[in-house]
């Protein structure tokens, strides 16, 4: 067996629907569209959503909850993650993405406590958790929020 004699398999492949060739075809005529309305014809579509003058299921339903848009989103990290720093290093949000435990900065850099850490750390971050914060000063380090 090689290339030469691959097939697909029976049925899986069909012709495609030639429209408009004429009566003996069984596509002919209208083209399968049908007499005349909207959908006869050309350029003639319904917006995703419109159900023929009904009012719409998305109008239908009650609005409900608001979306903030002042809302923040931060980039998190653990406390568990800065084990992989030397002791006494100063680490900043630019550090964090340097290193890959963060991908993009988004509106700042929150860290948070899961995990424990036993070298001295200066940490400069946007938003700090009161357990992380605490587990950081118990090692020996410092936390700034910036």
């Amino acid at each position: 067996m090689d290339l030469s004699n691959l097939s697909p398999p029976k049925g899986s492949v069909k012709n495609r629907k030639r429209v408009g060739r004429g009566p003996g075809s069984g596509h002919g005529k209208t083209s399968c569209r049908g007499h005349k309305g909207q959908k006869a014809r050309s350029g003639g579509k319904v917006r995703p959503g419109f159900e023929g003058g009904q009012m719409p299921l998305a109008r239908r339903l009650p609005k409900r909850g608001f979306t903030n848009i002042f809302k923040k989103q931060y980039a998190l990290v653990q406390v568990r993650d800065l084990m992989s720093f030397e002791k006494g290093s100063v680490i900043d949000p630019a550090v964090l993405v340097e290193s890959g435990l963060v991908a993009k900065l988004l509106d700042g850099v929150k860290l948070l406590g899961n995990g424990d850490i036993d070298i001295p750390l200066t940490v400069k971050v946007h938003k700090c958790s009161q357990a992380a914060q605490a587990k950081i000063i118990a090692a020996g380090g410092t936390v700034e929020v910036i």
